[in-house]
């Protein structure tokens, strides 16, 4: 495959923002006229003289290996100006002018919603994204979320399991998976759907990626399901950018002394739209678009979080022991998450069987 000016292009936009080549095609007043300027030319235009020199003089490596990757036939490479480019995102108010593909591209413009949440969710939560993502999984819906721990690759797996397609927004390259441990679960969306990113190939894992790729993941669906969340989370910055975009917004509620239900609760505050079973979201989105099942017979509901029943909370009163202790140490010693932690210790503490002391540590009251 021989090289492409848009190749080019692509190569560059790695490294040259998207603000900065807007402003070079105003001053030009051609899209591809950056690319055939000369340095002198590019600096006359604004550009610092070290991206001027880079983008003159094209990285021949870093072209040649996506030539080479774009010879497999499931791996594509879209252009904003492109017909096949999703129409959904391109509409939002900052789209990546590139998108790297791995499996179908046509699985971007099929109606999607994005599931979303901790990465150290409850098990009630896990058992909601699981749910939520397999009925509407099933009804015609592509569900899309950024192949993170915890509810991301939940709501993954649980749509491919019921036959349905995932997408996966990344904040690497698409040949590098993030975290490591889901490279089998990678390789199955990519069959049964597309692993997408607008960052070039070999492009590590950096954390200011991972807010940057929320715009895509949301731009790409009709709403955003926000699972279990805490105040500051990441999945709030995807629900806000859902807001601005002009996308529903939903949020399942939780219990009061689940820190992970904070997020949520404040989401639906802020006019999120509260969702209690699968149907809540076919009601709102089913309209909009052809293909989705209406009036689903099996509405899957709202899991609730298991109560910590009086076996679990022996157990726990047994791994404090009698001195005082920290809820990291009891963490550790009880398996338990955070939030499943933090609702026994409030049982506890109301019924006097332990008492909280200054520094954040409990101590027991009973044999």
């Amino acid at each position: 495959m021989l090289p492409t000016l848009k190749h080019r292009i692509a190569c560059s936009l790695a490294w040259l923002r998207a603000d900065e080549y807007a402003a070079l095609c105003q001053h030009f007043g051609d899209h591809e006229a950056p690319f055939r300027e000369s340095r002198a030319a590019l600096e006359q235009a604004g550009l610092s003289p070290e991206k001027s020199r880079r983008l003159a003089e094209t990285d021949n490596a870093e072209l040649e290996a996506a030539l080479r990757w774009l010879e497999a036939e499931d791996q594509n490479l879209l252009f904003l100006s492109d017909d096949t480019y999703p129409a959904l995102l391109r509409d939002i108010k900052d789209p990546p002018l590139t998108l790297y593909v791995k499996g179908s591209p046509d699985q971007l413009s099929m109606p999607a919603l994005a599931i979303v949440g901790s990465r150290n969710p409850t098990r009630g939560g896990l058992g909601n994204a699981r749910d939520f993502a397999a009925h509407l999984g099933r009804i015609g819906f592509t569900i899309t979320s950024g192949l993170a721990d915890g509810i991301d690759a939940a709501a993954h797996v649980a749509a491919l399991d019921a036959g349905a397609s995932s997408v996966a927004v990344m904040g690497t390259g698409v040949d590098r998976v993030y975290p490591a441990g889901h490279r089998e679960l990678a390789h199955r969306i990519a069959e049964h759907g597309a692993i997408v990113s607008e960052y070039p190939l070999g492009t590590p894992p950096r954390r200011q990626h991972f807010p940057e790729r929320n715009r895509i993941l949301t731009g790409l669906c009709l709403g955003v399901l926000v699972v279990e969340a805490a105040v500051k989370s990441g999945s709030l910055v995807s629900a806000r950018l859902a807001a601005e975009q002009g996308r529903e917004v939903f949020a399942i509620p939780g219990s009061i002394h689940n820190v992970l239900s904070r997020g949520c609760h404040r989401l639906i505050r802020q006019g999120a739209k509260l969702v209690e079973t699968a149907e809540d979201i076919v009601s709102e989105l089913g309209v909009l678009v052809e293909g989705v099942r209406q009036g689903s017979d099996d509405a899957v509901p709202m899991r609730e979080p298991p109560a910590p029943g009086d076996s679990s909370r022996d157990d726990l009163l047994n791994a404090m022991g009698y001195d005082p202790v920290g809820v990291d140490e009891l963490v550790e010693q009880s398996g338990l998450t955070i939030a499943e932690l933090s609702s026994m210790l409030l049982i506890l503490e109301l019924e006097g069987k332990i008492e909280k002391l200054a520094g954040g540590q409990y101590a027991r009251l009973v044999n």
